[in-house]
């Protein structure tokens, strides 16, 4: 790293990756020719405050939920509000401009959400131990904060609408829980310029309920999350909860494209289930790559394995979530190449 400003730095960082990404890793992700300024934004405030303990900045935590009591705590919580700081988001950008004129095309573009799923906000208010209890015991109360952040998601997707805040991600976009938004089935094609939800892909997940039965996903998740997804185009929906158990609802949700198979996922059921009408979003275990020396042979017949099952589905093999890769970039590179051999292998030959 040559820069010292902390967002130089950050920048640097960014530009650095994306040329490691062009000339090393070698999989199928385009470099495109844009730089990309965020809004800053303030965290989403929902009207109480969530207490966080660490013992250090990037160890594990707990929090004191602050929904304690149904009948009492609800009425504090609102719809999410956020500030923009629209003069560090101005500087930002211009200062980009300045920087990167002639070389890269300088684009404002908001991420607003990585996911619109329900119980992860649920599970910070609430606790995620009394979400499991209030399934049973107090139904209609967790019921009631479903429908608080559903009803708050969709507000702010009205906001962020009405305030021309949105960008399309038909495009390089990182859109779901891993692939990227190219399609020209988006935007409508009454799009005249100014961003609307259903110009979008939307996204939800539900991986805080992954041991909850699909009946009662059904009952309490699916309900409340429904709706914020017929607010767009085409839809994503899974992360890493295996969603072959819970399929046979999931498959309702408007627009469906792309359904996450993560590393839990029961294979040959999703394979039967996506068929080619769906993109089967392949996740393999990412601890695979974790240590520094990885056992390439069973990689490589865990890949092959996988493909031969998915082979008459409309897949993307996504290797994510690498938290730690050995201190070996290295192990990136090479699992794109088998990858990459043995997709086009089973594909192509």
């Amino acid at each position: 790293m040559e820069c010292r400003g902390k967002i130089a730095r950050r920048w640097e960082m960014d530009l650095r990756k994306e040329v490691f990404w062009s000339e090393e890793i070698g999989d199928d992700k385009p470099v495109e020719p844009f730089f990309d300024v965020p809004y800053t934004v303030s965290p989403d405030d929902w009207g109480v405050t969530v207490e966080y303990h660490k013992t250090e900045s990037q160890g594990s935590y707990v929090w004191d939920a602050p929904v304690q009591d149904y009948n009492r705590d609800l009425k504090k919580l609102h719809d999410p509000e956020f500030d923009i700081d629209r003069v560090t988001t101005n500087g930002c950008y211009e200062l980009a401009k300045d920087i990167f004129d002639r070389i890269l095309t300088v684009r404002l573009r908001g991420t607003w959400w990585w996911s619109l799923g329900l119980t992860w906000p649920a599970a910070t208010l609430r606790g995620l131990q009394n979400i499991f209890f209030d399934f049973i015991d107090h139904p209609d109360g967790i019921k009631e904060l479903l429908s608080i952040i559903s009803n708050g998601f969709l507000h702010k997707l009205d906001y962020l609408e009405k305030n021309n805040l949105l960008g399309l991600n038909n495009d390089g976009t990182y859109v779901g829980s891993g692939g990227y938004g190219f399609t020209d089935e988006l935007p409508q094609k009454d799009f005249n310029g100014r961003v609307r939800c259903v110009d979008m892909w939307g996204f939800t997940e539900s991986q805080e309920t992954v041991n909850v039965s699909p009946e009662m996903y059904e009952e309490f998740i699916f309900t409340y999350e429904k709706p914020i997804m017929e607010r767009f185009g085409l839809t994503c929906y899974g992360c890493c909860e295996p969603v072959n158990s819970r399929w046979r609802i999931v498959k309702r949700h408007h627009g469906l494209r792309r359904v996450s198979c993560s590393p839990w996922v029961d294979v040959e059921k999703m394979a039967e289930y996506l068929q080619d009408r769906y993109i089967y979003s392949l996740k393999p275990n990412p601890a695979a790559i974790s240590e520094p020396q990885a056992d390439w042979d069973a990689i490589r017949k865990d890949i092959r394995e996988k493909l031969s099952i998915t082979k008459d589905c409309r897949v993307e093999i996504i290797m994510k979530d690498n938290h730690t890769i050995g201190k070996r970039p290295e192990n990136v590179v090479e699992w794109c190449r088998i990858a990459r051999g043995e997709s086009d292998q089973i594909f192509d030959g």
